[in-house]
């Protein structure tokens, strides 16, 4: 059984996580082309749950994406302003909305993740040392783990 850091410990490297997360995520939407679209990093976060989603309804959108109600609902004006998505009838109740993404929308996601894979796919190559593969998977395990955490206890 692991030991578990000290407080000091944990929230250095907490920390040094969050920036190394931040970094890594400006040089993905950099290397992607996401800056050239003209829509925020919200606003793609919710085009690309309405593409894997889809048809959604915008309350499910915004229990994925961890948001407000208002939030997607702001994003999903522009979106629809854009011709990103539209929204249609929810055949199982009239009164709800489920929105569909456009063509161009699939199109423009699987471009910017395209983009993303390439670019880290190409510095993994370049920085990584074979023998430091196992490592990254490992990471990439833990960030799954950290990233799945349950803190409901409410000791945090």
């Amino acid at each position: 059984m692991p030991t578990n850091p000290g407080p000091q410990q944990s929230a250095a490297t907490a920390q040094r996580l969050n920036d190394s997360m931040k970094r890594l995520r400006a040089r993905l939407r950099t290397e992607s082309g996401q800056h050239s679209t003209g829509l925020t990093a919200t606003q793609l976060g919710v085009l690309a749950g309405v593409v894997r989603e889809g048809p959604v309804t915008a309350a499910r959108l915004a229990s994925v994406e961890h948001v407000s109600a208002q939030a997607i609902a702001q994003s999903l004006a522009v979106l629809k302003g854009a011709g990103l998505v539209r929204s249609e009838p929810d055949p199982q109740d009239g009164r709800r909305k489920l929105m569909r993404p456009a063509p161009s929308a699939t199109e423009l996601i699987e471009k910017l993740l395209t983009g993303r894979s390439a670019f880290l796919a190409r510095a993994l190559e370049k920085v990584v040392a074979p023998d430091e593969l196992a490592d990254v998977e490992k990471a990439i395990e833990l960030l799954d783990r950290l990233a799945a955490a349950d803190l409901s206890d409410g000791s945090i």
